[in-house]
């Protein structure tokens, strides 16, 4: 995903951001039993390294810079239930354990080139696999979803990818737009 497709995810995760903080805790109060196996140290390193795949440092701090990795682990650990955390951990597995079949090395050790032709594939097969209700979703696309969340939630995400403005002054419908621009971010718009 480039960065533009990024940005306009991130119009639907401030909508969902914006329905209050006790709508997202809510749903995120787990009931299951926690089977699942922690994550070690080495998962957050190899979570930052997908994120930055995903998102790249460019002009402005990539994934990695947001400590994407610790994002992803903590959501896993305390919003997704067992099955899906265990997805995710085999599909971490699976990242890891292909690209040592593959280039001979873990995936943080790949060229940039060859993990991003890696997730590409993992993304093209999560697009095929369009999961039934109720049904896991496919690892990668969590890893991707929560990857957008993570960064744009993040400071280096809304102060550095999107235009910030920290108090905003009033309404302004004849802003230049110059092709290029960043979109704003703006912590005091409610939407609905």
């Amino acid at each position: 995903m480039d960065r533009r497709a990024a940005i306009a995810r991130l119009a639907t995760i401030t909508g969902a951001i914006a329905l209050g903080s006790e709508f997202f805790i809510a749903g995120c109060r787990r009931t299951d039993k926690h089977v699942a196996e922690p994550f070690t140290p080495a998962d957050v390193a190899l979570l930052d390294e997908i994120g930055d795949t995903i998102i790249p440092a460019t002009d402005s701090p990539g994934a990695k810079a947001a400590g994407i990795g610790a994002f992803m682990t903590m959501m896993v650990t305390d919003c997704y239930d067992d099955d899906a955390h265990v997805a995710f951990q085999n599909g971490l597995r699976k990242i890891d354990d292909e690209a040592r079949s593959r280039h001979g090395k873990s995936f943080a050790a790949c060229t940039p080139a060859d993990r991003l032709a890696m997730l590409n594939e993992l993304d093209r097969e999560q697009r095929e696999k369009r999961p039934k209700p109720g049904e896991t979703p496919h690892y990668f696309r969590m890893m991707k979803e929560l990857t957008l969340l993570g960064y744009f939630s993040s400071e280096p995400g809304c102060t550095h990818a999107l235009r910030y403005v920290e108090t905003p002054g009033s309404y302004d419908g004849n802003v230049p737009y110059h092709p290029g621009d960043r979109v704003w971010f703006d912590p005091t718009r409610r939407v609905g």
